[in-house]
């Protein structure tokens, strides 16, 4: 009996899906994108409404054959891609190249079997408006690309490349590193007092903020000033102002979309973006969770929408009243407002069940899987909670003298009420330092009462430049700006380090020589290319595109006509950017003592001595592979590294930046979507030249690690022993 056919990109999905369906259903996966354009030319016919030439993936054929076969003997097929832009093109792309000609189209935003079979009782059709948008946002960035790069080859150094948004967020970083070489600090001098009631003593601190009664704006600027400030408080009398005191509400955030989870994940645990999206699809497409089976664990975790469903609202609050008691559970489930630019086609990232609390699945993930499904879980239970209430006691410490005098202002703060707090706080950026920081407990305090001072000192502070972006605050950046889409920031970030356009010092960005060049290249004779609104106009009419407001080819013929043109005068007048190697630091040459250059070679960074060439000494430089080390708690990058056995024969392995402090190592290249699922940690490619002989856990304190360690050893051993065996033979 013929059956249905279910075509899904991932193959984790299928064995979610069977768990489902059951056997009524042939499930089977595209493996992403089936088609594209090819790499070797541009493939847009710009002189027939951009036309793209779109070709099979060379490595795709096996799998469109076995889905021919399988969609030739079914009664039905349904194309399953993800749901988003992306996903309707990959749908559309196995149509063509399938020649199926009536497809059903379903989609569901979280793999449970009510959202499985509610899609399957409601086919559509493949959205065609849908497809043009991701259609024309290829076109685009296949013309930028292909146009950009040859100028920045031709200009600067061969092998470089540009694109579309990741050059917007390469502005971001390279003006903020400008502003911060250009910062030129301000002094001001801070006064603070120690006081007490007198009885019972209890200490607090209070700071100055102007004399009595004055209305301008009031600061110290250097320390004669203060001292000026000190002289005249000297023999002050101290008294209570005026107490106020207020509650709070402290409101909890929405359920986390794309950005906000990339961002709290970066903070919490320097995760890189591109991690914390493969974990969340891990946790979406399907889990063994003991008798449950496989289970899709969270809802789809690409999205800009902080709409919720009703019915995981009910659970929610459902669940809190239980849980914690009807306080914690405001009077009407709670909706949160999107930006105005989010698409909105999903809700946002939450549970597919409450009822699965972490402690219960625990067991059944890594590492983490685990840590991010709880941050999941707790931010959106909390996003159903109530606020929290503090009482925000401000006070007024006045220091009079003949008449005159100068006013001291503390806050407190007390919370009355945990709220959702009891579940779950919001992590913050190490810039972003919170209000809370600077409060402390005061005493019961009235108006009048007298205090006793017990210290008082000026210290000298500096004003300081705006911080570096870290991958948290990049992300927060690009969304506010409405630059890219979640599908996009984690290869943002990604691409713009492969590209060595910057680097990550101490959690931040920080653009590389070559990045500064490439950028000021851009900013100079692409302007638009890089230039923020624009960008961000760019994404609304994709939006328009998608909505059937607009056709596609205008859009990008809109754009290639300024476009052409500057790529044209650029390549004319543009002027060649020489390259200043770096100075390798705190390191000289152990030949001859002079400086150590990170020169650019054909093949990457290498060293070099300054001294070239009466001195030639050369050594391959640490090439960093995309993935951050998986120690805990560390924020360092994987690197390519070389080194020599007692034989003397070269070898190659991967290890932390961080290294001698970070001394992760392993002989594995450790694989950017596969992960350890005893540990977490990343699976390793075996290899032998190039043949690679299977693959195994970077941890060698893993157990599964060490327990093939055992069998790859045993096997060894017993192979040993058969040459041993054979060689005695023969002599015999």
């Amino acid at each position: 009996m013929p059956k249905s056919l279910i075509i899904v990109e991932s193959p984790a999905k299928i064995k979610t899906l069977k768990n489902i369906l059951g056997p009524n259903y042939d499930i089977r996966a595209s493996m992403g994108h089936v088609r594209d354009l090819p790499k070797s030319k541009l493939s847009i016919d710009v002189e027939h409404n951009f036309e793209p030439t779109y070709i099979t993936i060379p490595d795709k054929a096996k799998v469109i054959k076995e889905l021919k076969e399988a969609a030739g003997k079914a009664d039905a097929v349904y194309l399953a891609s993800d749901p988003d832009r992306e996903g309707e093109a990959i749908a559309w792309h196995l149509q063509q190249a399938l020649h199926l000609s009536n497809p059903r189209r379903i989609q569901f935003n979280e793999i449970t079997r009510s959202a499985v079979e509610e899609a399957l009782q409601h086919p559509r059709t493949v959205n065609v408006s849908r497809v043009d948008a991701q259609q024309a946002r290829r076109v685009l960035d296949r013309l930028v690309g292909y146009m950009l790069s040859p100028v920045l080859w031709k200009k600067i150094k061969r092998n470089l490349s540009a694109g579309r948004v990741q050059s917007v967020a390469l502005r971001l970083i390279c003006d903020r590193q400008r502003e911060i070489d250009a910062f030129v600090p301000l002094e001001y001098w801070v006064v603070s007092a120690t006081v007490t009631p007198l009885s019972p003593e209890k200490p607090f601190e209070t700071k100055l903020v102007s004399p009595l009664n004055y209305t301008g704006k009031f600061g110290i600027a250097n320390e004669q000033e203060a001292k000026v400030v000190l002289s005249e408080i000297e023999g002050s009398d101290w008294s209570v102002g005026a107490v106020k005191k207020k509650d709070k509400p402290v409101n909890p955030s929405a359920p986390f979309i794309t950005s906000t989870l990339q961002q709290d994940a970066s903070r919490r645990w320097a995760m890189t973006n591109k991690r914390t999206m493969m974990i969340a699809q891990q946790l979406y497409e399907g889990q063994e969770i003991g008798k449950e089976g496989s289970v899709g664990l969270i809802t789809y975790m690409r999205t800009d929408s902080t709409r919720v469903a009703a019915e995981a609202q009910q659970e929610a609050r459902a669940f809190v009243e239980s849980t914690y008691g009807s306080q914690y559970v405001p009077k009407s489930p709670r909706i949160y407002k999107s930006r105005n630019t989010a698409q909105d086609a999903h809700e946002a990232i939450r549970p597919t069940s409450v009822h699965r609390r972490p402690s219960d699945v625990k067991p059944y993930l890594n590492a983490d899987q685990y840590r991010l499904y709880e941050l999941i879980w707790k931010r959106f239970v909390a996003s159903q909670m109530e606020s929290g209430i503090d009482e925000v006691t401000t006070v007024d410490v006045h220091a009079k003298k003949n008449g005159g005098g100068y006013l001291f202002r503390s806050q407190g703060v007390v919370r009355k009420f945990d709220g959702f707090r009891v579940l779950y706080t919001e992590a913050k950026d190490d810039d972003a330092k919170s209000e809370e920081d600077d409060r402390q407990g005061l005493p019961s305090l009235s108006e009048n009462e007298p205090l006793r001072l017990l210290d008082i000192q000026s210290n000298r502070k500096f004003t300081e430049p705006p911080p570096a972006y870290s991958p948290a605050t990049l992300v927060k950046a690009l969304e506010e700006n409405g630059v890219g889409r979640p599908s996009t920031y984690a290869t943002i970030v990604s691409t713009l380090q492969d590209r060595m356009y910057v680097e990550i010092v101490e959690r931040k960005f920080r653009p590389t020589d070559l990045g500064l060049a490439v950028n000021d290249l851009l900013v100079k004779h692409f302007p638009e290319i890089v230039d923020v609104r624009f960008t961000a106009g760019m994404e609304a009419d994709l939006d328009h595109v998608e909505e059937g407001r607009a056709q596609w080819p205008e859009l990008v013929r809109r754009f290639y006509g300024p476009f052409e043109a500057s790529v044209a005068k650029a390549e004319t007048e543009a002027e060649r950017v020489k390259l200043q190697p770096r100075v390798l630091e705190g390191e000289p040459c152990p030949e001859c003592g002079k400086v150590l250059y990170i020169r650019q070679g054909r093949f990457g960074d290498f060293v070099g001595c300054s001294g070239f060439p009466d001195c030639t000494y050369t050594r391959n430089l640490s090439v960093r592979i995309g993935m951050e080390c998986p120690r805990p708690g560390c924020d360092g990058q994987l690197e390519e590294r070389k080194g020599k056995s007692k034989a003397g024969k070269d070898f190659k392995f991967y290890g932390c930046s961080n290294y001698p402090a970070c001394d992760f190592t392993t002989f594995f290249k450790p694989m950017p979507d596969r992960t350890c699922e005893t540990c977490g940690y990343p699976i390793g490619q075996n290899r032998l030249g190039r043949r690679v002989l299977g693959y195994r856990c970077t941890n060698r304190a893993c157990p599964t690690a060490q327990e093939e360690e055992a069998k790859a050893m045993a096997a060894r051993e017993t192979a040993t022993a058969k040459r041993a065996a054979t060689k005695k033979g023969s002599a015999k």
